[in-house]
C-alpha cells in the first residue's frame, strides 16, 4: 500500500515477479478492495485495515495503526508466514515498526540501511548506514561493516568483501574522534581476520568501487544517496534532451547509441533500488518510495535472494565471530537513544 504510487505500481511489479521468479510466493498485505482485482495462483492476500501514510510521524505508525499493513507485513516475518518483508512506505515508520516486532540481534545495538550504488568497476558498492542511524559511534560503524560483509556474500559478491572507512582522507590521522576511534575498531578486526578492511575511503571512492563496502554513519550516507541519484537523473536526462536537440545529434545519437545505452543503464539507480534493514531478527527490504513497476520488481527480487541465500544466518555467523570485538558495552549504552530517521 506505501510509497508515491501505492498498488497501481506495486501489484504490476508484483506479478513481474512472479512470472520471473516461478518458485517464489508472495502475501499480498494491504485493504483487501485494494487488492481484490489481483489473482495468481502463487499469491494470496493478507488483509490490513490501515495504511501508514508517507508523511505520518513514527509514533503514529508506531502506537496509533496497530493494524496497518506495514505492521501486518512485518509481523508475517515475525511470525515465520513469510521469509522477508518488502515495502516501499515510511522509512521511519518501517525502521521503527521492524525494530519493534522483530528486535536486534544479539550482539547488535542499532539496525542500519543498506543499498547499492553503481561503480566505475561495472558492479555496485554497497554503503550503509544510510538514514536510519544519523547519529553513530565508532562500535556502531564496526557492526555496520560486519553486517554490511554478510550482505555482500550472501548476494554473489566475494565472500571476505573490503571494507573502507568513508572520511575526509585516507590518512588515519584525518576524521573526528568517532572516525578515528573507527578506524582503530576495523583495523584490529582486520588484523584479527574478522573483517577484510581496506582502509579509509573517499567519497569519490564509492563511485570508483575501491572498496566493496563503504561504512559511514547515516547522516553522510543519505545525502550520498541522495545526491547521486540526483546526479545521476540529471545525466541521464540531459542525455535524453540532446537526442532531440537537432537533426545532428539525432545522428551522433544514433551512432553513439550502445555506448550511451550502457551508461544511461549502468546509471539507473532503479535498478539498485531495494535497501536492506540489516540488524534485526527476521529480512526487511526498503523500496524507494517513488519506484515504478521495474524498481519494486527489482527490489522483491533482491529481498528474495537474500532469503534464498539464508542472508539471516550469515549476518548472526559474522556478528559471532566478531563478538570479542564488537563493543557490546558500548553498544548497550548508546542504542535505544536515537530514533530512526526518515531516509
Amino acid at each position: 500500500m506505501g510509497g508515491d504510487h501505492g498498488p497501481r505500481v506495486t501489484l504490476a511489479a508484483c506479478r513481474r515477479f512472479l512470472d520471473s521468479h516461478p518458485e517464489a510466493r508472495l502475501l499480498l498485505v494491504g485493504l483487501p478492495a485494494a487488492l481484490s482485482d489481483f489473482a495468481h495462483e502463487r499469491a494470496s492476500v493478507v488483509p490490513a485495515s490501515e495504511v501508514v501514510a508517507m508523511d505520518d510521524p513514527v509514533e503514529v505508525a508506531l502506537r496509533r495503526k496497530k493494524d496497518s499493513s506495514m505492521r501486518v507485513a512485518i509481523a508475517q516475518v515475525r511470525d515465520g508466514a513469510a521469509a522477508a518483508a518488502v515495502s516501499a512506505g515510511n522509512t521511519g515508520a518501517l525502521m521503527a515498526i521492524a525494530r519493534y516486532l522483530l528486535k536486534t540481534l544479539d550482539g547488535i545495538d542499532r539496525p542500519a540501511i543498506a543499498t547499492q550504488m553503481p561503480n566505475d568497476k561495472g558492479g555496485a558498492t554497497t554503503v550503509l548506514d544510510l538514514g536510519a542511524n544519523v547519529d553513530c559511534s565508532a562500535e556502531h560503524l564496526l557492526q555496520f561493516a560486519v553486517m554490511g560483509s554478510a550482505l555482500v556474500a550472501a548476494l554473489g559478491g566475494p565472500e571476505q568483501p573490503t571494507v573502507g572507512l568513508l572520511n575526509i582522507g585516507e590518512e588515519a590521522i584525518k576524521g573526528s574522534e568517532v572516525i578515528k576511534r573507527a578506524g582503530e575498531l576495523l583495523r584490529a578486526a582486520g588484523e584479527a581476520g574478522t573483517l577484510n578492511f581496506y582502509g579509509n575511503v573517499e567519497g569519490n571512492d564509492i563511485f570508483k568501487g575501491t572498496a566493496d563496502i563503504v561504512v559511514c554513519d547515516g547522516f553522510v550516507g543519505n545525502v550520498a544517496l541522495k545526491a547521486s541519484e540526483g546526479v545521476a537523473a540529471m545525466i541521464v536526462g540531459g542525455l535524453k534532451q540532446e537526442f532531440k536537440r537537432n537533426l545532428f545529434t539525432k545522428l551522433a545519437a544514433l551512432v553513439a547509441y550502445p555506448v550511451l545505452a550502457a551508461l544511461m543503464k549502468r546509471m539507473d539507480y532503479r535498478r539498485y533500488n531495494g535497501a536492506a534493514l540489516l540488524g534485526l531478527r527476521g529480512l526487511v527490504f526498503k523500496s524507494h518510495g517513488s519506484a515504478d513497476e521495474l524498481a519494486f520488481e527489482l527490489a522483491l527480487a533482491r529481498a528474495y535472494d537474500a532469503a534464498r541465500n539464508n542472508l539471516l544466518d550469515r549476518v548472526r555467523q559474522r556478528i559471532d565471530s566478531a563478538a570479542p570485538l564488537l563493543g557490546q558495552d558500548g553498544a548497550a549504552q548508546g542504542g535505544d537513544r536515537a530514533a530512526p530517521a526518515s531516509a
